[in-house]
């Protein structure tokens, strides 16, 4: 059976000179950017291509980032991401995880499944994810801001690098601008400045007018329903609405989820405690109001949205879309197997998981009273 006679995923076609490629392969970290091919639905676009990611890179199957130059977009996008997803068995964690986000009400990246080859040979099953740039404030109809992606463990909201204990030499540490202009750091760095210097009695009235905290309260719900670990300190994008003034959490790269991490090996489900973990989360909770909300925002999504009948058919339908082409992926021709177990594993994992949580919630209201 060849992959032309599945019509269900969008076919994604690169090509590059062999020499160019060989150049991203001799050294996986540099951030190199190649020129490249990229033909999409019989068109043809000139584009750049690089790897991605920090510890994936070095997964015989590399993600990829891919930004357009003539023509300058596909369909409004400039650019967007190429997700290998190469250590998780089921590849649907990380696009169950975005639509969980929109399902509870957060922010988050739009993604699909395509299939990718290389100068004309399959490279795999790949998940094509949008990009959180101006193009994804402007589809959504938001106001302009500043984006910065949390690119390491230093946007750990703290004024302290969480390796060394240290004061950071700088407060804006472990981000990377996306969009804005220099001048947007400084109100990066007083909103990290008053997370940690606020004194509790002025916290709420302060935080509210740097925060959407409505906002992030959800996105940490989402994060601690599919045990994100690495989602608190790295791996999230803050955006700051010009309107409001305030930021909000938009989360970024969920395949380390849904009861395996980063490597794919099996996390307990009660890894991640109900309260998550960074400074701004310390401290968000640590006020009433806060605490009280963030508890019945998720016995909300435990009745409707965090349960096993929610979230089956997704985990159906995923798994009927990618199963025809698992035998033909390189990286997955023997793990058809697995790949069929995860239904029963992620179900699994939610029951637990939902079972667990719920039980924290009550030690947790009577723990801060």
């Amino acid at each position: 059976m060849s992959i032309n006679d599945h019509l269900s995923i969008p076919h994604f076609h690169i090509t590059a000179i062999p020499e160019q490629l060989e150049k991203l392969n001799k050294n996986i970290y540099l951030e190199l950017w190649i020129p490249a091919v990229l033909r999409l639905d019989q068109d043809e676009y000139q584009i750049k291509l690089a790897y991605r990611g920090s510890h994936t890179r070095k997964f015989p199957k590399k993600s990829f980032q891919v930004k357009f130059i003539s023509p300058t977009d596909y369909k409004g996008e400039r650019e967007f991401h190429l997700n290998a997803e190469y250590a998780d068995p089921s590849l649907i964690r990380n696009k169950l995880s975005f639509d969980f986000f929109n399902r509870i009400g957060t922010l988050s990246p739009q993604s699909y499944h395509v299939l990718l080859s290389i100068n004309e040979q399959f490279a795999g099953i790949y998940l094509k994810l949008e990009s959180v740039d101006n193009r994804f404030l402007q589809t959504r109809e938001l106001p302009d801001g500043p984006i910065y992606y949390a690119i390491n463990s230093n946007a750990n909201f703290s004024l302290l690098n969480p390796k060394t204990s240290e004061v950071k030499d700088s407060l804006e540490e472990g981000y990377m601008r996306k969009c804005g202009t220099a001048a947007d750091d400084a109100d990066l760095r007083t909103f990290i400045y008053k997370i940690n210097t606020t004194p509790v009695a002025q916290f709420e009235a302060a935080i509210e007018k740097l925060l959407d905290v409505d906002s992030y309260l959800r996105w940490l719900a989402g994060a601690v329903c599919t045990q994100n670990f690495d989602g608190f300190i790295h791996n999230y994008a803050l955006y700051r609405n010009r309107e409001t003034e305030r930021f909000t959490i938009i989360p970024w790269d969920y395949d380390a989820t849904w009861g395996r991490n980063v490597n794919g090996r099996l996390l307990k489900h009660t890894y991640l405690p109900i309260e998550g973990f960074n400074s701004l989360t310390a401290r968000i909770l640590d006020v009433s109001s806060f605490r009280l909300s963030y508890c019945s925002l998720l016995h909300a999504i435990f009745r409707e949205h965090f349960t096993e009948i929610a979230l089956e058919p997704e985990i159906i339908s995923l798994q009927q879309l990618l199963h025809p082409f698992i035998h033909l992926d390189p990286n997955k021709r023997d793990g058809e197997g697995i790949f069929l177990s995860e239904r029963g594993f992620i179900l699994s994992f939610i029951e637990k998981r939902r079972t667990f949580l719920m039980e924290s919630i009550e030690l947790f209201q009577a723990h801060k009273k």
